[in-house]
């Protein structure tokens, strides 16, 4: 791969995993309701593995290129985080750093499932992969362009996982003794979640609603 388009790619998947969003808020309010935050960030990352299974298999660009299936899977995820917010926000009052005795690996195969669907349904996630890696993607590099795309794609995993892991655990170190802050932060995970939902609802909604007006 052209080294100066990998650094460049590595700088800005950085920067963007360091953004706070839906990610953050998701494996934060794990971490708080559960023994361990291990398995929230790994659905978190499952969900852009997915994604770059999609971007390599050339699937990515024909869903987005589809304008009706996109605003389905735009419709789908804004009504999924919308109940993981109000699921998120029904716990704030109990959240604490406390394990939780019984069932526990149904509790971490739930949570993996619903981080992985967290980003692996969001559809900001697909167009970032379409958008974004193509862009670093070099035609006369020695590996051909769907192994640099997987390779791109599985490095913003890497990155992804790094700065989650390390949101939780920095987290739990500051509300570890705080459990007033850590209803606070539960509250407003679930607030972001709910507030992200709407907005991808809207952005589906809107011109649909505008349009017979205009007419």
């Amino acid at each position: 791969m052209n080294p100066e388009l990998f650094l460049a790619f590595v700088l800005v998947a950085a920067a963007l995993a360091c953004t706070p969003g839906v990610d953050w808020a998701y494996s934060i309010a794990a971490g708080l309701r559960q023994r361990s935050f291990v398995p929230a960030v790994a659905g978190l990352c499952g969900g852009y593995v997915l994604h770059t299974v999609l971007l390599v298999a050339g699937l990515a660009a024909v869903l987005t290129g589809a304008p009706g299936v996109l605003g389905w899977i735009t419709l789908a995820g804004a009504g999924y985080l919308m109940w993981l917010g109000i699921n998120t926000l029904r716990s704030w009052r109990g959240a604490s750093f406390t394990a939780r005795p019984g069932r526990d690996g149904q509790t971490r195969l739930r949570t993996f499932l619903q981080g992985m669907g967290t980003s692996g349904i969001n559809p900001k996630g697909l167009l970032f992969y379409v958008a974004l890696v193509p862009q670093f993607v070099s035609a006369e590099a020695p590996l051909p362009v769907p192994v640099q795309s997987g390779l791109l794609g599985m490095t913003f995993v890497l990155l992804a996982g790094l700065v989650y892991t390390a949101v939780a655990l920095l987290s739990r170190t500051l509300l570890q003794s705080r459990p007033g802050a850590a209803r606070t932060v539960t509250l407003a995970s679930g607030v972001i979640m709910v507030a992200l939902g709407v907005v991808l609802l809207g952005e589906q909604l809107l011109p649909v609603l505008a349009g017979p007006a205009a007419g």
